[in-house]
């Protein structure tokens, strides 16, 4: 039987596998609380392994390597690295100052199951505006995350089963949206964690699996030396470009991290973990999960690159996808009997990590349109059934817009991951963060906050990055922050009511 054979049938199973259980969870999904929270019952394992798993994305085994796989040209390795460290940084302190407040206070704050609804529940806004401008800048967002995962799965089937690109797209989008529109935010969730220990075991096996093949390590990175045209090995100095590199670059690359306090499909795991007390282990289990998966997504773009150096001549290797190159390392180290059982089970994992956060990103943008748009335009006249229907169709639009976005085979995975994550960090990580700690904040400051930050990453992105090469979510996290305290000074306090609250759910043990 043939290798490719063989990975279709292992990723074949796989997937029956994933949409077993979308149905299994169908019949627990009967309201809206259910389908976008499960109910709040998640475990620390689930809550940790998925808000890791969903995460990561495609962009773990995908975008992250190819960009280590440049080496020195254009900083490639050093790029790949200080946003690792930024990444893992900002992983931690996000479970570590934001997770357990958001918890409590989303419970506190009329059970709210959305971030939008959060918000407009913490500041009491009868206007709906920092609702509805929340859900537009989720769908728009969204839009362009969720595409990136449609272009890394067709990349996959692509690549593994040589299909046409855009039979490829449609193939994995069918499937993500399938178990997604059935079993909704438990589905996800649970398969998260078959996914997330799936990515973690994979990318660290095949780093190590190359190293060995290609004699040790000190060979491996003499060979990726040499590529990089650096005869005394590398020094830190490569590893972190700080010869190459301005400070301001740096800062800029590490502010990946920033991105974690606004990331909707993220911060919805802190919402449904059972109780806020359980954080504390799932942070943990968290951290170690990232650490260990950056670090080896980085080593990847290197050992693959000195590996593939191996395997093909020059001309072909300078003609490689980078982000592609886990894909070259399974087919060309596991072949034959046997072996291709295990690049199967491999090629899995990137699938995992596709529809680990694209599934997530399609559930958020569903309750934005269904909870966040429908419900306060509808407001009484639509039931909580047929709401949980219009968040279902909503699935399928989200989905099929996203295809269309994804129709360029050369679109960059990165890239695109970029664009969006700065988005939601800059639109909604300083608005959730000050909300959680400033009883002073008010209304008018965080739709202010909101504003800013998503309109400074649309201009900064479009406008100004090709003129300042910096990472549009720095200073649209700034200019959030900034307009917050700013706007919340100058208009009137909060109602004495919302304060209250505030000192209430500080004391509240949720």
């Amino acid at each position: 039987m043939e290798d490719v054979t063989v990975h279709g049938i292992v990723l074949g199973l796989y997937l029956i596998f994933l949409l077993g259980i979308g149905a299994y969870f169908f019949k627990n999904s009967n309201s809206q609380a259910d389908y976008f929270l499960g109910g709040r019952n998640l475990n620390v394992w689930v809550t940790s392994m998925s808000a890791q798993a969903s995460d990561m994305s495609g962009w773990l085994l995908m975008g992250l390597p190819g960009t280590a796989f440049l080496l020195t040209r254009n900083n490639g390795m050093a790029e790949a690295v200080w946003t690792a460290v930024g990444l893992a940084i900002g992983t931690y302190l996000n479970w570590l100052i934001l997770a357990k407040r958001l918890r409590k206070y989303s419970e506190y704050a009329g059970n709210s199951i959305t971030i939008p609804t959060y918000m407009e529940n913490r500041f009491k806004d009868k206007t709906h505006l920092i609702k509805l401008i929340s859900a537009v800048f989720i769908v728009i967002f969204f839009l362009i995350y969720t595409a990136a995962q449609f272009s890394a799965g067709a990349k996959l089937f692509n690549a593994v089963f040589g299909l046409d690109y855009t039979l490829a797209l449609i193939v994995g989008a069918v499937v993500i949206v399938s178990y997604t529109f059935l079993g909704g935010f438990l589905a996800v969730c649970w398969t998260d964690l078959i996914q997330g220990m799936l990515m973690f075991f994979a990318i660290i096996m095949l780093p190590v699996i190359a190293v060995v093949q290609l004699g040790g390590t000190e060979q491996t990175f003499e060979i990726a030396a040499r590529l990089a045209e650096l005869p005394r090995g590398f020094g830190a100095e490569d590893w972190f470009g700080t010869g190459t590199l301005s400070i301001l670059g740096i800062v800029s690359i590490a502010a990946w991290g920033l991105g974690y306090f606004g990331q909707p499909h993220i911060l919805a795991r802190f919402m449904g973990i059972s109780h806020s007390n359980e954080i504390k282990p799932a942070r943990r289990i968290a951290t170690v999960w990232v650490v260990f998966t950056l670090a080896a997504s980085t080593f990847l773009g290197v050992i693959g690159k000195a590996y593939m150096s191996t395997a093909v001549d020059a001309q072909t290797l300078n003609s490689l996808d980078g982000e592609r190159i886990f894909i070259y390392l399974v087919q060309n180290i596991l072949s034959g009997p046997g072996k291709s059982i295990i690049a199967g089970i491999l090629l899995t994992a990137i699938l995992s990590a596709i529809m680990s956060t694209a599934d997530s990103q399609l559930l958020v943008t569903s309750s934005a349109v269904s909870e966040d748009i429908c419900k306060n335009i509808f407001k009484s006249k639509i039931s909580d059934k047929q709401l949980l229907w219009v968040s279902r169709i909503s699935v399928l639009a989200v989905a099929f817009i996203a295809i269309m976005l994804a129709r360029d085979p050369e679109s960059s995975v990165f890239d695109l991951v970029a664009y969006a994550w700065a988005g939601f960090g800059a639109a909604f990580g300083p608005a959730i963060l000050v909300s959680l700690y400033w009883k002073r904040m008010n209304w008018q400051g965080a739709l202010a906050g909101i504003l800013s930050g998503g309109i400074t990453v649309l201009i900064w992105r479009n406008l100004i990055k090709e003129h300042i090469n910096l990472y549009e979510i720095l200073p649209a996290f700034i200019v959030s922050l900034v307009f917050i305290f700013t706007v919340s000074i100058l208009t009137q306090e909060p109602t004495e009511d919302v304060k209250k609250e505030f000192d209430e759910f500080l004391k509240a043990d949720i």
